[in-house]
């Protein structure tokens, strides 16, 4: 619909397309609201948003440009609008919570043509095998295959939900899959990959603005599956867990057979650490064992345990992942939460949303407006108006000179200015994307993706989460890896980050430099390119901290956790302000209970042709709960054949 000719009536009216205001968007549309979505940007999901290469060097130069225009406010025009008995709240036109935003590039500026060294010449079969082997795709999703265990307490819920299925390809299948090469033909020689070639194949990268990931029993994912959302979006499981201890990359032992096959750990660590994680597992039912310690941190608790250092530091860092100084009950129910996640769709807890985070925004925006909410990009919210008596928004003027009145408002918090505002200080996140040649991790296999976590180099610096991400994620180009590292700030996010990328990669400084380095920097990945910037972090802000009127709802961006649920709590919270007494997401129709005009039959009547889009992802049935067999004699295996703690 084009921007000027829009109704001049809503139910609600969501400024802003992130991950909570994408959320509500869908909810409320879904139980018949009139939605009107709108964004000052020309991309959706704000900054939970995924660019190409090229779309994130023209979204730079736009922050620089906004950095450099002094701020200007313009409220005037539009006033014969407002009536005597209204007043008007007028918003922000600039977006300042992204801020210190800097770029280095280290890859080559020579042309493609110039590129050195080339490989050599393979005879033609291996180059056909060779060129077989890098189009296929390891592409998990939810659609693939899983467990289908009915849940005997919830059997509407189960026919609700279908299957969720996910296709993992075996370790076996992949080796197969690798090209054969002669004992004659020699190796081949990596191409060094320049600046120019990052340019041409910039479609091939999807980069996020904020670096997540899906736990297999979050709130995301529940409500991914029970609203139907999940058919939009395809998902690969995280291939395994690392920590940077002892100097070097390490893998974390986190199923019964990592842990058993684990070569970091003693017989006794191994034992140590299988008895303390089946504690954690229904701590609750042991309130003698921690009772004493609830007002300690964890690490402390941890220690007196007797585990030992080895063991404190994968359970701190990797499995809780929690600071040094987290309550006992906050890293007992971390480790939980981490346990119960293990197996339900791979051998980590973790999902990833293949070409990027900002897919998942999008697919609740596309829900909404299945059912019937208008989208409008490039398009803003000049100004509330109040009703004086009330008290209450009534009507929003648009940047086009619109009147459009709404019952209420739910707005992104970087469109509210200071003014409104009762508290003004916020936690800043300290956010770093690295393009790198080659995984920190060497593996025969380029499909994994990878979470690493490093503790603090330093006791005044903060801990530093890590996910690199492969072309099979579809997040970059072959031959490339892309890393993104995040923490909460304690400086600029180049002051906190920088280190740790020295640390795990090769980042030349000089030409000079570059030809005698020693060994040991020749065997870490090289980064290519860099960005550093910080987000402004409002997760610890409510309503009450802005003087707005009641019907007005902020959502609050991005916080620095891992998982989604602060947004998925937010966003039903913000819900049932606005509809007491609506379900939360009900459950779409499936495609094919769906009756369209002019088909016979019974079934859901429905007449938008954008639900015809194919079905991507399915609900699944819960599989039934079963604690006892987490590390019974006989381990429950997943998909990959691998052993698992939890169902």
């Amino acid at each position: 619909m084009a921007a000027d000719n829009l109704p001049s009536e809503f139910d609600v009216i969501i400024l802003g397309t992130g991950l909570t205001e994408s959320v509500i968007a869908a909810a409320c549309s879904r139980v018949g609201q009139r939605v009107l979505h709108l964004d000052r940007r020309n991309y959706y999901a704000g900054n939970w948003a995924s660019f190409t290469f090229n779309g994130l060097l023209s979204w730079i130069e736009e922050y620089k440009a906004q950095q450099e225009l002094p701020s200007t406010k313009s409220e005037q025009g539009w006033n014969d609008q407002i009536e005597d008995e209204e007043e008007v709240i007028f918003l922000s036109s600039v977006d300042s919570s992204i801020s210190n935003l800097e770029v280095f590039s280290y890859a080559s500026e020579d042309s493609e043509d110039d590129e050195q060294p080339k490989a050599p010449q393979m005879d033609k079969a291996a180059e056909e095998t060779n060129s077989c082997h890098t189009e296929a795709q390891d592409t998990d999703s939810f659609d693939s295959c899983t467990q289908s265990d009915s849940d005997p307490h919830n059997p509407e819920g189960n026919e609700q939900t279908s299957k969720i299925q996910d296709t993992c390809q075996s370790e076996e299948d992949k080796k197969d899959q690798q090209p054969i090469r002669s004992p004659e033909q020699p190796l081949e020689v990596k191409k060094k990959i320049t600046y120019a070639k990052l340019l041409k194949e910039g479609r091939r990268f999807n980069i996020d603005l904020v670096s997540k990931l899906l736990y297999s029993r979050g709130l995301l994912v529940d409500l991914l599956i029970k609203s139907n959302v999940s058919r939009y979006a395809e998902f690969k499981n995280v291939s395994c867990i690392l920590t940077y201890h002892n100097g070097k990359v390490e893998q974390v032992p986190c199923s019964r057979a990592d842990v058993f096959g684990s070569k970091q750990l003693t017989v006794v660590e191994k034992r140590m650490l299988m008895k303390f994680l089946t504690f954690c597992l229904d701590f609750e039912q042991h309130q003698e064992e921690f009772q004493d310690f609830t007002d300690m941190p964890f690490s402390e608790f941890l220690k007196r345990k007797n585990l030992t250092e080895n063991l404190q530091h994968f359970i701190l860092h990797s499995i809780a992942m929690v600071s040094q100084d987290a309550p006992t009950n906050t890293g007992l129910k971390a480790t939980q939460h981490f346990l119960r996640c293990l197996g339900r769709y791979g051998n980590t807890p973790f999902l990833f949303p293949l070409y990027g985070l900002g897919e998942i925004p999008q697919c609740f925006c596309r829900m909404c407006a299945v059912f019937g909410g208008i989208y409008c990009l490039r398009h803003s919210v000049h100004c509330l108006v109040v009703d004086k008596e009330s008290g209450k928004c009534k009507a929003v003027i648009d940047t086009h000179g619109q009147r459009i009145s709404c019952s209420n408002f739910v707005v992104e918090d970087s469109y509210i200015r200071d003014e409104q505002r009762a508290q003004t200080t916020y936690k800043q996140i300290s956010r770093a994307v690295v393009i790198t040649d080659r995984s920190i991790l060497p593996s025969e296999s380029d499909q994994q993706v990878l979470l690493v976590t490093v503790p603090p180099l330093e006791p005044s610096s903060p801990a530093v989460r890590m996910v690199e991400l492969s072309s099979s994620s579809m997040t970059c180009m072959p031959g490339t890896h892309l890393v993104h590292l995040t923490c909460s700030s304690s400086g600029s996010a180049h002051e906190d980050l920088a280190p740790v990328v020295s640390r795990l990669f090769h980042v030349p400084n000089s030409c000079k430099e570059e030809c005698v380095q020693g060994s040991e920097e020749n065997e870490k990945p090289e980064v290519l390119w860099v960005m550093y910037f910080n987000m402004r972090d409002t997760s610890g802000l409510d309503n009450s901290s802005y003087n707005l009127p009641s019907n007005v709802h902020v959502c609050t961006g991005p916080d620095d956790s891992l998982g989604s649920d602060y947004s998925i709590n937010l966003a039903e919270l913000v819900f049932h302000q606005l509809l007491p007494d609506e379900e939360f997401c009900p459950p779409a129709p499936n495609p094919e209970d769906i009756i369209y005009d002019g088909d016979q039959g019974e079934g859901t009547t429905f007449e938008n042709d954008a639900h015809k889009e194919g079905a991507v992802i399915e609900g699944e049935d819960e599989p039934q709960e079963n604690k006892e067999q987490v590390f019974s004699s006989e381990p429950v295996q997943d998909s990959m054949g691998q052993e698992i703690m939890t169902e």
